[in-house]
């Protein structure tokens, strides 16, 4: 009986860099996030800079998905594979779809503001095990609560977090990634400090 060569799958780990506010029409997110970085530059005494939000394009063995951080009422897509949800601003508000923020772990999902993303995508890697790895970890994210600190890590808790969270628990190189030039991803060393824990707790254990 004759066998044919077994040409891998292709596997890829991308991460795209979005303005905030990209693809809002009523520019309300992006004038609230300069008031924000306004506040915050002045309080630490430094130049404001630009904000951005990061978004995970990832292709394993089992298909392609669009891994994000993003509020509940956007989209009424049904099959958007939603993993998990939290609060955002307050626990006691999350009744409300208003003041909820959901996971996604979008199988052949779309990224809406792409085409605003900056020095983007940025090819992380192509192991087939790692990708596999942070679809795999996208369900068991903390879903704490958005905008605030409540891990203790001196950042806040956002669409950053999840993917730093995310890339730091499956291996990637941490220490090269960040925004780009004169920009800032608040919640990004939030996720990093929590992966941290959460690795070195692993090894104790092992």
């Amino acid at each position: 009986m004759s066998t044919e060569e077994v040409v891998p799958a292709s596997a890829s780990v991308d991460l795209y860099w979005l303005p905030l506010g990209a693809g809002d029409n009523t520019h309300c997110v992006r004038s609230n996030g300069r008031i924000f970085e306004w506040v915050a530059a002045h309080c630490q005494h430094r130049d404001p800079r630009d904000l951005y939000h990061a978004a995970l394009d990832v292709r394993t063995v089992r298909g392609r998905f669009i891994i994000e951080m993003a509020p509940v009422w956007s989209t009424d897509a049904p099959d958007r594979g939603v993993v998990g949800e939290g609060p955002v601003g307050l626990r006691c508000l999350e009744r409300s779809r208003m003041f909820r923020y959901e996971v996604r772990c979008w199988r052949d999902g779309a990224i809406p503001d792409v085409a605003e993303a900056v020095g983007s995508p940025q090819r992380l890697s192509a192991d087939p095990s790692q990708a596999d790895q942070v679809v795999s970890l996208t369900p068991t994210f903390p879903t704490a609560t958005w905008g605030r600190d409540e891990l203790g890590t001196g950042d806040m808790w956002n669409s950053n977090s999840l993917v730093s969270w995310l890339l730091a628990m499956s291996g990637h190189d941490m220490d090269s990634l960040g925004p780009p030039a004169h920009g800032r991803a608040p919640g990004w060393e939030a996720g990093l400090v929590v992966a941290g824990r959460s690795r070195r707790h692993d090894a104790r254990c092992a």
